[in-house]
């Protein structure tokens, strides 16, 4: 091998760093090393697991059965608590033959697109997007078309916009509500015409409910296969405990399809992990089956630092923010802030505004351009009300 060859494969050549996890550990690397830097890139509540989770936790070390392999499908009495919390929570009745539990949100879907993709086939996924999609359909040799929306229509795909996307090798769409990184919250009619669609053009969904409890009033989850029954059996679901329940770091997640692609990923997952680890799996099953008072309290938080951060964002000139109707993020259009003169600096897109903002006012961003939206940016509220009023009165500030 020559200097200027690579043992790298060019599969892994493709795919590209997840921007929000590099934003968040720059952040944390400077305020380690002494800066003031208020990170608004985090993708992860910033509330302690509850209690009782912990607990079960604590308990599950102690059993002797948990420190062996157990089923790479999950162990069955959590595979049956989700099914039955997806038809209290959803409104959508599952065998629990078809949850697969996985090593967080993440693995599930690059499961569901492992399992569903042939070399070519392509994905519709309306723009914008989570980092991970276009990643997943990648490594699974689709192809990825985004349909884009933006502020004008609330970030909401049409079935117009869809179809016009569509072509004789369209095999799937990804549709999210809660959406990450907007917060747009679908309503049961452009839902159910979306669902419909799909069903009549013989596309499979893919849809990612991992928010679906943090909606805020007067806004309600829906979930697509209740909505749009005619998709039921074209429909994966995509959840877990990380974002509900303040349990990123314990890698819990799970795939919900047909009995076929079900199996398929549980073959799959067989070889890549095994099973996801016992203890994390016995601790999501106490998350699953108990009482919601501290997801109801952190989403009433949310709610308070939403409105907050909405309120002073709009206070900024050059910058226009939609309300967010779920999850933690607010998306405002930044455009109006590219081009002017910052103390003898200007940013021409957003990634160079969110390089600007670090170097000039210590506060970290997540520019439009890792989800398929230049000129936009991704400000997370999952961080206590005294930094988050403090880091945009420094934009405020510096933009006045």
């Amino acid at each position: 091998m020559t200097s200027s060859e690579s043992a790298v494969s060019q599969r892994a050549l493709r795919v590209a760093a997840s921007a929000t996890l590099a934003i968040t550990n720059q952040a944390s690397a400077l305020r380690a090393a002494g800066q003031p830097v208020i990170g608004f890139g985090a993708g992860e509540p910033d509330f302690p697991t509850p209690s009782y989770i912990v607990d079960a936790a604590r308990e599950a070390v102690d059993d002797p059965t948990t420190h062996r392999y157990s089923p790479a499908a999950g162990l069955p009495p959590l595979r049956a608590a989700v099914a039955a919390a997806t038809k209290r929570d959803s409104g959508f009745a599952v065998e629990p033959s078809q949850v697969v539990i996985t090593n967080g949100g993440k693995q599930a879907v690059y499961l569901a697109f492992q399992s569903l993709l042939d070399p070519g086939d392509e994905v519709l996924l309306p723009a914008p997007y989570w980092v991970t999609y276009p990643e997943a359909i990648g490594m699974a040799d689709g192809v990825m078309v985004p349909v884009a929306t933006d502020d004008t229509d609330g970030f909401q795909v049409t079935v117009d916009q869809l179809e016009a996307a569509t072509t004789d090798r369209t095999k799937a769409l990804i549709f999210v509500s809660p959406s990450n990184p907007t917060g747009a919250v679908y309503g049961r009619e452009r839902m159910g015409e979306i669902g419909r669609w799909a069903a009549d053009r013989g596309i499979w969904v893919l849809t990612d409910e991992i928010y679906q409890h943090l909606v805020y009033a007067p806004g309600e989850f829906h979930s697509l296969p209740v909505v749009a029954p005619e998709i039921a059996d074209r429909t994966i679901i995509v959840n877990g405990v990380a974002k509900t329940f303040a349990m990123t770091g314990w890698r819990v997640g799970w795939l919900i399809g047909p009995p076929d692609v079900s199996a398929a990923a549980i073959r799959l997952q067989s070889h890549i992990s095994s099973n996801v680890a016992n203890v994390s799996q016995r601790a999501a099953l106490a998350a699953v089956e108990g009482p919601m008072d501290a997801v109801d309290d952190m989403r009433a938080a949310f709610d308070r630092r939403r409105h907050l951060m909405v309120n002073l964002l709009r206070e900024v000139p050059g910058v226009e923010c939609l309300e967010p109707g779920g999850a933690f993020y607010a998306f405002p259009n930044m455009k109006g802030l590219l081009g002017r003169d910052f103390g003898g600096r200007t940013a021409q897109t957003t990634m160079e505004l969110a390089a600007l903002l670090l170097d000039e006012i210590n506060i970290a961003i997540v520019p439009g351009e890792a989800f398929g939206a230049p000129g936009y940016a991704r400000l997370s509220f999952a961080l206590s009300d005294a930094e988050l009023e403090e880091g945009l009165t420094r934009l405020i500030d510096l933009t006045t």
